[in-house]
């Protein structure tokens, strides 16, 4: 693995198989025409299944030396009816189960009825994203764009990531069908529309502390499993 704490991101060392990745494609909703993704997919059973295998919760506890619970998952796809830009930005919202005011935290929203509220920085330090590639992700097909150690300067404002994007070398991540990508929510991203009509699905799963957000409380976060089902490849 690459140097994951400097850069924000890295390339994991376990993947799916293709079976694996035909299963998790074909179980999980497809992303409707004119929409980039379908979200609130965290308690679906084939992704359950997947937070269930041992290899999994056993590489994430070697990279953050501490046990996660997951906290959100969505499909995001790129196909000739559904394609889009995404600009730079940092995934700052989370879910949880009820609003409350707590220094640092703000502002809120709701989204299908679920609170989301943007933490401080040190929560969303803690926190990991896990981005399982069911097709290649390509130069042809909008790759995510990551500038490396963009994460270690904590939420950056709206006006100033052009700034931060211009003295920078973005990095584009381009992996083959079942690569596992992990990456920090603080780290700058962005992805250009595809330049080919062939799927690119991506599940993306966030991961944190369970306690992270004391005395607030994740919406229904699922704990992974140290417990061997399935195995995924090495």
């Amino acid at each position: 693995m690459t140097d994951f704490r400097g850069r924000g991101f890295a390339i994991a060392d376990i993947r799916l198989t293709p079976d694996q990745c035909d299963h998790l494609a074909a179980s999980i909703p497809t992303v409707a025409s004119g929409r980039g993704g379908v979200r609130d997919l965290l308690h679906h059973p084939t992704v359950l299944q997947l937070l269930r295998h041992k290899q999994l919760g056993d590489y994430l506890w070697s990279v953050v030396g501490r046990e996660l619970v997951a906290v959100n998952a969505k499909l995001l796809d790129k196909t000739a009816d559904s394609n889009w830009r995404v600009a730079w930005h940092q995934d700052r919202m989370i879910a949880v189960r009820e609003q409350r005011e707590v220094a640092g935290y703000g502002p809120w929203s709701s989204k299908n009825g679920v609170p989301h509220v943007e933490p401080p920085s040190a929560v969303l330090q803690q926190m990991l994203a896990v981005r399982v590639h069911l097709d290649p992700s390509g130069v042809e097909n909008g790759p995510l764009r990551v500038i490396p150690g963009s994460h270690e300067l904590g939420k950056i404002s709206d006006a100033d990531i052009p700034g931060v994007v211009a003295m920078s070398e973005p990095f584009e991540i381009c992996v083959d069908r079942g690569a596992i990508v992990i990456m920090r929510p603080l780290l700058l991203h962005a992805s250009s529309p595809s330049r080919a009509p062939e799927h690119r699905r991506v599940l993306h799963i966030e991961f944190a502390p369970i306690d992270a957000i004391s005395p607030l409380h994740w919406d229904q976060p699922v704990p992974l499993s140290r417990v061997a089902e399935v195995t995924l490849k090495r």
